[in-house]
């Protein structure tokens, strides 16, 4: 099969009329987002990792209030196993930054009240990064008539995936911004492929379609993207910019023009692995004698806690950012979705 005839086939499998995935940012998809992207003829997308069940409901009424019957994907996270939660020495070291924590919040939302949630919600697609659904979940999934699309960074992990009953899955490349969907986080810096080779190796070796994420920041690499075996896109930090994401002034002014050497893998904002600007707080858990980030969820809630104290030097928000990130534009996300398929087109046979 072509890759305009693939492009096709996914499109009109899920009710779009340009294959272009809005990534699933947490934090960063507003309603408005993912409806703009759907104006377009992509998918709209939110990240819930962090969202309750109402949270959840809401999202979903907000972008058919904006998009009507649009198809949209909604994303969770698979739970890591427990880890010890002891972080004396990410403590110690955060105020030694300046900073100063508010005092520990509670619990956050179970796993299984935001896939109870999601699957309420029905999107069209509902995926996952860091692990795979249950056999149960899968079938909860699929009898809430959505699909499943599994992000993964190897052909192993792609493999796994579509035995596991994945319709779909999301070949991430080490260029992507944002978190790595490792299934171990162990793993995560050892697995670092590229996307140029890593989608044609996953797509030689599975039946289901690949959607290619990482570094799509205009139609060239979109083109090359489906040229070399993928179905689709999803794009993230090429939507960031753009004013319906409404992301911190100052992470946006960050993006603009930003050099691909400009971004860096860190755990400093939440333990798990993640592609970000190397600011100087990023910078300052990489010095000779700074400790190891806490794993996932400790350093993820420890950092909320000086955000909502006296942060110091711990960034405001996570800058994260793909290596494409300086081909970003402030045009509206429509128009970036638009232009993605419009430089893409005349490129494939």
């Amino acid at each position: 099969m072509s890759a305009r005839s693939r492009a096709e086939s996914f499109c009109t499998r899920h009710g779009l009329r340009v294959p272009v995935l809005e990534a699933p940012m947490a934090g960063a998809c507003p309603p408005e987002l993912a409806a703009a992207v759907a104006a377009a003829g992509g998918m709209g997308a939110a990240g819930v990792v962090n969202d309750t069940p109402e949270a959840i409901a809401d999202w979903a009424a907000r972008f058919r209030a904006l998009a009507g019957t649009a198809p949209f994907q909604l994303n969770l996270w698979i739970p890591d196993p427990p880890a010890d939660d002891d972080v004396g020495l990410q403590t110690a070291y955060l105020d030694t930054l300046g900073g100063t924590p508010a005092p520990a919040g509670g619990p956050g939302p179970s796993f299984s009240d935001q896939l109870a949630a999601v699957l309420a919600a029905r999107p069209a697609v509902v995926s996952t990064i860091m692990g795979l659904f249950t056999a149960e979940q899968v079938a909860a999934v699929h009898g809430a008539g959505c699909a499943w699309f599994a992000t993964v960074t190897t052909r192993a992990e792609a493999l796994a995936a579509e035995r596991a009953g994945a319709d779909a899955v999301v070949v991430q490349g080490m260029e992507a911004g944002g978190h790595r969907g490792t299934t171990d986080p162990a793993d995560a810096e050892a697995v670092s492929v590229g996307l140029l080779a890593l989608v044609p190796w996953v797509a030689d070796a599975v039946g289901v379609p690949v959607v290619a994420a990482g570094a799509i920041g205009d139609g060239r690499a979109l083109a090359a993207a489906l040229t070399l075996g993928a179905s689709a896109v999803q794009v993230g930090t090429a939507l960031l910019r753009s004013p319906e994401a409404g992301i911190d002034d100052g992470w946006s002014a960050r993006l603009d023009g930003l050099d691909p050497t400009g971004t860096t893998t860190t755990r400093a904002y939440t333990g798990r692995l993640a592609r970000g600007i190397a600011t100087d707080y990023v910078r300052a858990w990489t010095v000779p004698g700074a400790p190891a980030p806490a794993p996932y969820p400790h350093q993820r809630r420890l950092v909320a806690r000086y955000r909502a104290g006296e942060p110091g030097a711990v960034d405001r928000v996570n800058h994260w950012a793909g290596q494409a990130a300086g081909r970003a534009t402030t045009d509206p996300a429509a128009e970036v979705v638009a232009r993605l398929w419009r430089e893409a087109d005349p490129l494939l046979p």
